[in-house]
């Protein structure tokens, strides 16, 4: 019996959001100080040119989602936004005593967890916190994640007046079955509200992430979920694989029975079918898991060939150092990688000693800087070469031969010291990917860690 390419490469695999994936890491090498070195020789190649990104993690959430592998801390008790805040800033202070001249900030985004958990006033407290020790960018990028049940008017205006125009909105699936089985009850009318609310302030980038293979999620509910976000027209969509990691830990994905997930073919379908209905609505593919309309930055950085991608997700620009600020963040000087405590109470209990509250890393070798531009290449441009001698390396024969099966099923085309991907090709660029991941090829996991490529 003849199996599908879905069932052929549906298998577990990293996305990509660094290379060397976070199980990788060697940090057995790593130390604080060496992280420190690696982000000040980044500050002084890039600040005066492009500028630091700041990814800021806001991790507390009133309910739990059991669809959330991230990592965030329940509760409904608001009054730990101040004392987290409090935290936040002092961390970036601690920064900015090892800089030698004022910041220069392109981009900062806020993620969670549940930014809009914290209130207008405790929000305002943050940003000018981090503006105040920085100047911004002539072209800037200001973003936040937000949920449509707790968003306010008042959150986006005073988050537009203090320079963010690029919100994004979870969704997920417009179906009530589903809704219950992952915990996020959430009408339409919550997310047109914000969405037109959103327009009508004047965010420039508006956009929405729904998900597909979610359990008890059908042919139907996919189509019913697209065709209500086409009518509210977001400027660009994730449209993500359900990544079931149920053995994180305090990730809650129990809300249902393995049974009731859509598998293999069933699952791609869903996929199938939501691009379908995406491209004629006038979406263009932009990477692994993401549509844009023309008009949307992410689609003109796509043209230019300036699309990066780093732990925030696709970005229409590229900084050298990204600085994540708050518990479990993951910064990046693109020589190293540095990852705070997952625990809330350690990173006071750091911060309260003067010590940055990094507690793991990686220092990335040659052989990590070229894979890593690969890797880049593939996720951003589906396509990549080793024609210049600083993206050659010797275990490319292996690789090549790695990808021979995945050449004959055409998704992929090599030419000479080229590879490009086949549109047939773009669901399968993680497989790809992980032709090139030297790390996996020499130590497969022993335990679960990465969820399915499909």
């Amino acid at each position: 019996m003849k199996i599908s390419l879905t069932q052929k490469y549906n298998v577990p695999g990293p996305r990509y959001t660094s290379y060397p994936t976070v199980p990788y890491w060697n940090e057995s090498d790593f130390t604080s100080q060496k992280w420190i070195e690696s982000f000040q020789k980044a500050f002084l190649e890039s600040n005066s040119q492009n500028g630091i990104s700041l990814y800021i993690h806001l991790p507390f959430c009133e309910s739990m989602c059991t669809f959330c592998g991230c990592n965030k801390r329940i509760t409904k008790n608001h009054s730990v936004e101040e004392t987290y805040i409090k935290a936040v800033l002092k961390e970036w202070d601690l920064y900015c005593e090892l800089l030698p001249e004022k910041p220069i900030i392109k981009e900062i985004h806020l993620g969670g967890g549940t930014p809009t958990f914290f209130s207008i006033n405790n929000l305002e407290q943050l940003i000018n916190g981090i503006l105040c020790k920085a100047d911004k960018a002539e072209n800037y990028e200001f973003s936040f994640e937000g949920h449509p049940n707790n968003t306010t008017y008042d959150q986006l205006k005073k988050l537009y007046d203090l320079g963010f125009r690029r919100v994004s909105f979870g969704v997920q699936d417009y179906a009530e079955k589903v809704q219950k089985a992952i915990h996020r009850i959430q009408p339409f009318h919550n997310v047109a509200k914000v969405t037109f609310w959103a327009k009508e302030i004047g965010y420039t980038s508006i956009g929405h992430d729904i998900i597909f293979g979610l359990p008890f999620q059908t042919i139907e509910n996919v189509i019913d979920t697209v065709e209500k976000t086409n009518s509210l027209k977001p400027d660009r969509l994730a449209f993500y694989s359900y990544a079931h990691v149920p053995w994180i830990k305090g990730n809650g994905q129990r809300g249902f029975d393995e049974e009731n997930l859509p598998k293999d073919a069933e699952k791609r379908k869903l996929y199938e079918t939501g691009k379908q209905m995406l491209s004629k609505n006038g979406y263009t593919e932009i990477g692994m898991d993401h549509f844009a309309l023309k008009s949307d930055s992410l689609y003109k950085a796509t043209t230019n060939k300036q699309l990066h991608r780093n732990f925030m997700g696709y970005s229409a620009s590229k900084t050298q150092l990204m600085i994540g600020l708050g518990v479990s963040s993951i910064s990046d000087s693109w020589y190293s990688f540095a990852q705070n405590t997952k625990s809330i109470e350690d990173y006071y209990l750091l911060l309260e000693h003067d010590k940055l509250p990094v507690v793991k890393g990686h220092i990335l070798n040659n052989e990590d800087l070229i894979i890593r531009k690969h890797i880049l290449n593939l996720t951003c441009e589906f396509e990549t070469s080793w024609s210049k001698e600083a993206l050659y390396f010797k275990e490319i024969t292996n690789v090549l031969e790695n990808l021979r099966e995945i050449e004959k099923d055409k998704l992929i085309i090599i030419e000479g010291d080229k590879i490009k991907i086949t549109e047939a090709g773009k669901p399968f660029v993680r497989n790809i990917c992980m032709a090139f991941d030297l790390h996996l090829k020499r130590k497969s996991p022993e335990t679960n860690l990465f969820s399915m490529t499909v």
